[in-house]
């Protein structure tokens, strides 16, 4: 069983039917809801998923958030380089 709270590296979801598995967010394509939340990947594969579009969106920031990528600089950052 998957812990909600465990430092994972990809993002933990729950299958329409129950099923938890994990699915790495940078093949992420789209999330939509029709109006069940549909994922779709990279290569076209698409997951029905319990979790609502706002909440997969979070814990996909969360995952660019954990590994480094899209990293912006604090408010004031830039300036403070400059100085």
């Amino acid at each position: 069983m998957l812990d909600a709270d465990a430092r994972l590296p990809m993002i933990p979801l729950t299958k329409f039917n129950g099923k938890r598995f994990v699915l790495n967010a940078l093949y992420i394509e789209q999330i939509e809801a029709f109006p069940d939340t549909t994922v779709t990947l990279t290569n076209g594969k698409k997951f029905v998923v319990r979790e609502t579009v706002e909440q997969v969106a979070a814990l996909a920031s969360e995952f660019y958030r954990q590994i480094g990528a899209f990293r912006l600089p604090e408010a004031g950052g830039l300036n403070r380089e400059r100085e």
